[in-house]
């Protein structure tokens, strides 16, 4: 299985579970391994036989600018859905980070695989 990648797609939203998190939005950070055949579309060179990196940014952009999760938990697996139904995705790693959330840390979240590899 090939993969294809997004890294560091930083995206403002509302998350956390405290009242000041709740009022001003946030950063967060998404790592994206997606499984993919990318055999049809290297020897066709055509775009539609691709899985498209840009159109799945655009995407998660999309979803994670209008969404208010309270749990970065939550965020992940909503993520992990709409890729997988939407984009016909076998499998998935997911990384979604909340920069500069815990004091003295660069970087705080989860990570998620689902999916056959």
């Amino acid at each position: 299985m090939d993969i294809v990648y997004i890294r560091e797609l930083e995206i403002e939203t509302i998350i956390g579970i405290y009242d000041w998190e709740r009022e001003q939005k946030q950063i967060v950070s998404i790592d994206l391994e997606m499984g993919a055949d990318n055999r049809a579309a290297a020897n066709s060179e055509d775009i539609e036989r691709a899985l498209d990196y840009k159109a799945v940014a655009k995407r998660l952009i999309e979803f994670i600018e209008s969404s208010e999760f309270f749990l970065v938990e939550t965020m992940a697996e909503k993520i992990a859905e709409i890729i997988m139904r939407e984009f016909s995705v076998p499998w998935l790693k997911l990384r979604v980070g909340k920069p500069g959330a815990v004091t003295g840390s660069k970087d705080v979240g989860v990570i998620i695989e689902r999916g056959e590899k």
